[in-house]
């Protein structure tokens, strides 16, 4: 886990992505228990009450469920579930500014995929 933060976002929404990172990654794995919320608040220096509305927003999604009295584990299909709202996301949030910026650039598509090949470091020259 990193205790990093950013002061872009609030921190119970960094908690939440470090969770669904960890989740993405296989770090924990699906009907695995997360930390507890005593280990987090130690871990990451915060209030409870923040790990808590990180937490909630994942059982509010399906992500996660509690078991009373036991902890908190990681849903059946989470990591699916996650990888589809990324790739959703992803779309959204990167490819169409870009294909909206390409258009009034009047980049072409083959251009595009030369572009990022070459970003990639597999370039292949021509265009």
């Amino acid at each position: 886990m990193n205790q990093s933060f950013n002061d872009k976002k609030p921190i119970f929404m960094q908690i939440k992505e470090k969770l669904e990172d960890q989740i993405v990654n296989d770090q924990i794995k699906e009907n695995e228990q997360i930390p507890s919320t005593t280990k987090m608040v130690q871990f990451y220096k915060v209030n409870h009450i923040t790990i808590s509305k990180g937490t909630s927003l994942l059982v509010d999604e399906g992500i996660i469920y509690k078991k009373r009295g036991v902890g908190m584990f990681v849903a059946p299909r989470a990591k699916e579930k996650l990888i589809e709202k990324r790739q959703k996301t992803f779309e959204d949030e990167y490819i169409m500014p870009m294909l909206q910026e390409a258009k009034k650039l009047g980049l072409t598509e083959k251009y595009i995929m030369h572009l990022i090949q070459k970003k990639k470091g597999s370039g292949d020259d021509e265009y």
